[in-house]
């Protein structure tokens, strides 16, 4: 397993994922809505939005995982972070960087994920829109684009509920 390397700019990524105010904070309809869209769109078991900060993953919305948060150093997101473009994993199994993660070798036996990254300014993404599955999967390019439309929905969304201070 490769931990995801630091982004040199990590410190202003991680003040404004601070200045969001959107860490830890409460279930959102509209958050979720998104979420269980993804999943069904992609019908796939798991799909979150994922925000990525010191130490960890946490979910501000989820469906199909029971886990709040996972460790930063595990997690497929930090890796999805340091691109504007969706970091898709087709088989976790068959790549380098994640084939003995935990979360592909133990629960949630992640196969497949793909992650859009959550661009709130140019090289600055807070987290993801994700979707994981427990088999290998593919994704054609009408689905990378609704992938990454809803992802600019999340975006949107962040954008108009918690503007930075």
């Amino acid at each position: 397993m490769l931990a995801a390397p630091i982004p040199a700019n990590d410190a202003q990524r991680l003040q404004l994922l601070h200045d969001l105010l959107i860490l830890d904070t409460a279930p959102e309809d509209r958050f979720d809505k998104i979420v269980f869209f993804a999943m069904e769109e992609f019908e796939v078991p798991i799909a979150t939005i994922s925000l990525v900060d010191e130490d960890r993953q946490w979910f501000k919305a989820k469906s199909g995982l029971s886990a709040c948060q996972t460790a930063r150093d595990i997690s497929f997101c930090g890796h999805a972070i340091h691109t504007p473009e969706v970091l898709l994993v087709e088989d976790a199994l068959l790549d380098a960087r994640f084939a003995t993660n935990p979360l592909v070798t133990g629960d949630p036996y992640v196969r497949f994920y793909a992650g859009a990254p959550l661009l709130m300014a140019p090289g600055l993404a807070i987290g993801t829109l994700c979707l994981i599955d427990v088999r290998p999967r593919l994704l054609d390019e009408v689905d990378l684009a609704i992938l990454r439309s809803l992802r600019d929905l999340v975006v949107a969304e962040i954008s108009a509920g918690n503007k930075p201070r």
